[in-house]
């Protein structure tokens, strides 16, 4: 019973407490990003040439997973505590820089105020390397209620994103200057989050007696990345001695063999958000046509995504596809979502489209959670938070790859 109480022996004291931090943290980590995507209408109106659901999504990537591949070839050395603080401070800094952005250009856009939302894109997109691969890779070494909320979390930014945008641009709409000013109200409730992020992350998660318990067992296996942390939580480790004592006791499997034995997982995350981000955001932004819905028709397609993510990355608690062949099988069978799109946009109504964005998202979050809680069974605590973070890149490269491909819907369109 201990290790589904919260209460219990003191190693599992927390535990529910530690999977709501955990849910605020990947809210946090996706929360600055969901942000920029969903004020798409407000850069849509001040850069209308600039394709800025696409061009910033093309901008973000190639930070984050060059960034997540560098980190992750070195994740064995790597202070993750430090790591993940800088990720969080990065994602305040960036939501503050567009807010005092936009002040500097009083909102009216221009050539110099869409590079300056770039290069913010840009340090986003190292601060979702930083947080995301450090975050998954940590979480994989503790039990895997932990990195399922994180990855509920990060679903839930969009949903929680979705919602206040369509909130802010409900209040506003009437007044001068109102798409404007919900943006901008917008970008300081991101703020205040991700500042709540890093008090969370500094002061209360290393101090939980499970996280210590998790952490702890990990530095005895031979970790070196949560030594920050657990200094921080007044945990001592004797790890240099024992290593000269028993040093068979910290032999670990390289990353090339993690990859090599995890290859299926790797593709299936891979082909899971090659698939989802060469639909969104920028599809479903820019070429469904005009429906009834009007200007909220994007709005309300990106949030339909983003809660049925959500909702599926809970569906595994009830029933969970633990076969690695169906996973790859799902994982394929989602590309007949392609056409399915293509002509429902050129024939179907927005009702058709609305319940294809949300099988979209609902089996993305599953599969997410399915791969991630899945593949770290069975290893080492420096071994799961290295394929944590192997993962990551695939993940990262995935969706890199699928906002290139997601171009392509604009062949015959005048590109």
């Amino acid at each position: 019973m201990g290790e589904t109480e919260g209460a219990g022996p003191p190693k599992l004291q927390g535990k529910y407490f530690g999977m709501l931090v955990c849910f605020v943290l990947g809210n946090g980590c996706l929360f600055s990003w969901n942000s920029m995507l969903t004020i798409e209408d407000y850069y849509v109106y001040l850069f209308p040439k600039n394709h800025p659901t696409r061009v910033l999504t093309l901008v973000y990537q190639p930070f984050a997973l060059g960034v997540t591949a560098l980190l992750a070839y070195h994740e064995a050395k790597i202070n993750t505590r430090l790591r993940n603080l800088t990720g969080y401070t990065l994602y305040f800094l960036s939501n503050l820089a567009i807010i005092i952005l936009d002040v500097a250009t009083k909102g009216q856009g221009g050539v110099g105020a869409f590079v300056g939302v770039c290069v913010i894109s840009a340090a986003l997109g190292i601060g979702d390397a930083h947080v995301q691969g450090g975050m998954v890779g940590d979480l994989s070494l503790m039990c895997p209620e932990f990195i399922q909320s994180y990855l509920a979390g990060l679903a839930a930014s969009g949903a929680i994103t979705s919602a206040l945008r369509l909130i802010t641009k409900a209040a506003f709409e009437s007044s001068q200057d109102g798409l404007r000013k919900g943006a901008m109200l917008f970008f300081s409730i991101a703020c205040f989050f991700e500042l709540l992020c890093v008090l969370l992350y500094t002061s209360v998660f290393p101090t939980l007696p499970i996280v210590k318990y998790y952490r702890s067992k990990a530095a005895s296996e031979g970790s070196k990345t949560v030594a920050g942390d657990l200094a921080a939580a007044g945990v001592p480790t004797e790890q240099d001695e024992i290593v000269e004592e028993e040093p068979e006791r910290y032999e670990r499997l390289s990353t090339k063999q993690l990859l090599l034995q995890n290859m299926d997982y790797a593709l299936d995350i891979f082909l899971v958000y090659v698939l989802t981000l060469s639909i969104f955001p920028g599809f479903l932004s820019e070429d469904t046509g005009s429906h009834s819905l009007g200007a909220w028709y994007a709005l309300v397609l990106i949030a339909m995504f983003n809660v049925w993510d959500l909702i599926g990355r809970y569906v595994p608690f009830i029933v969970k596809m633990t076969s690695r062949k169906c996973i790859m099988a799902a994982a394929l069978a989602r590309f007949f979502l392609i056409p399915a799109f293509y002509f429902t946009a050129k024939y179907g109504d927005q009702g058709y489209m609305i319940v294809l964005t949300s099988f979209l998202g609902l089996s993305n979050g599953y599969l997410t959670v399915c791969v991630l809680t899945e593949a770290p069974k069975g290893y080492k605590g420096p071994e799961q938070n290295a394929l944590g973070n192997v993962l990551v890149v695939f993940l990262l490269i995935g969706l890199f790859s699928g906002v290139v491909l997601d171009w392509l819907w604009l062949i015959g369109k005048g590109w």
